[in-house]
């Protein structure tokens, strides 16, 4: 069985461990990989995360802005520098480009820390009103956002940059109390064509992932509030995200663990090879998603993030089955 916790999200806890939670994802974007523009209005966005609720949800994350690949990123803290490149990395540099060959490489806008509370700071508000005992996230990677957000009702901060795109955030997520979601991410978006792949990305991730919780324990952060996400397509190229699906377990390091493979593109890849060679697009991605979504609830996962609540559900529910038996 997998390791159980309590996820202290301040004013109560959630229990990992004995079950698998499932996150539904609300992107309140024009422009994110897979639903862009569908939930931009207000509206539509509360009455998809009902939707996601009524489904099964055991969280309700909120995202007003996509950091899709090519997205620039309104970051106040320096840049990591990329590692120098060997004779090794050149031969396989190629890898490394392709790693969203499918995606346009246009850089797009920062969305400022206004715009992205306009789009979702009012879908937590009226969400938290409707359904007050619901368990919202707001995925954000600033500060601002973050505890605009945790005043309006949410619980948890789910951050992608792993709190380093805004200095202020771990001391923020501290002062604040609640719960949240350490992703890795390498480098920023408008980087990740051109990173030289790693030798061993399960050791690289396991590594950073360590190093930046206890960072953010320093800064103040209780370890029970802290869930770790390995960041699969966050700078990693197709190829890189199977040694993670297959190696997860040994991400295991004391803390919770969360998956977000919902709809990524190392899935579309995969089932394009043998059709056309064109990559299968998000919509068409469930099947192959629920295969990684299985494989990670067997290697350890707690939580998984997804944009396909029922399907993702069922398939938790006979993979915990699974995991109970032995």
């Amino acid at each position: 069985m997998r390791p159980v916790f309590q996820w202290n999200l301040g004013a109560r806890s959630l229990e990992l461990g004995k079950r698998t939670l499932i996150m539904g994802v609300v992107n309140v974007t024009p422009d994110s990989f897979s639903d862009g523009g569908q939930f931009l209005d207000r509206d539509r966005a509360i009455a998809h995360a009902e939707r996601l609720l009524d489904e099964g949800a055991d969280i309700i994350d909120i995202g007003g802005e996509s950091t899709r690949p090519g997205a620039r990123v309104a970051a106040d803290a320096p840049s990591e520098s990329k590692p120098s490149a060997t004779k090794h990395d050149e031969t396989k540099r190629g890898t490394a480009a392709n790693l969203m060959a499918s995606t346009a490489a246009v850089s797009l806008p920062a969305v400022s820390a206004e715009e992205e509370l306009g789009r979702a700071l009012p879908v937590v508000a009226a969400l938290k009103k409707k359904h007050p005992t619901a368990v919202l996230s707001i995925d954000t990677y600033k500060a601002d956002v973050a505890r605009a957000a945790v005043g309006a009702g949410a619980e948890i901060v789910n951050d992608v940059s792993g709190f380093r795109w805004d200095a202020r955030m771990a001391k923020t997520i501290a002062e604040l109390k609640c719960g949240t979601v350490l992703m890795h991410t390498r480098g920023r978006p408008e980087e990740w064509r051109t990173l030289p792949p790693p030798v061993d990305i399960v050791l690289l991730v396991k590594r950073e992932l360590k190093e930046w919780a206890e960072k953010a324990v320093l800064a103040g952060m209780r370890r029970e509030r802290i869930v770790l996400d390995p960041g699969f397509g966050f700078g990693k190229s197709f190829d890189e995200n199977y040694p993670l699906l297959a190696r997860f377990d040994e991400l295991q390091a004391g803390f919770p663990l969360l998956a977000g493979t919902s709809r990524k593109s190392f899935i579309g890849r995969t089932l394009g090879k043998k059709e056309d060679g064109k990559d299968v697009p998000p919509e068409a991605r469930l099947y192959g998603t629920i295969a990684t979504q299985t494989a990670l609830i067997l290697k350890g996962a707690h939580i998984l993030r997804t944009h396909d609540v029922k399907p993702s559900l069922e398939a938790a529910r006979v993979a915990d089955a699974i995991l109970q038996a032995r």
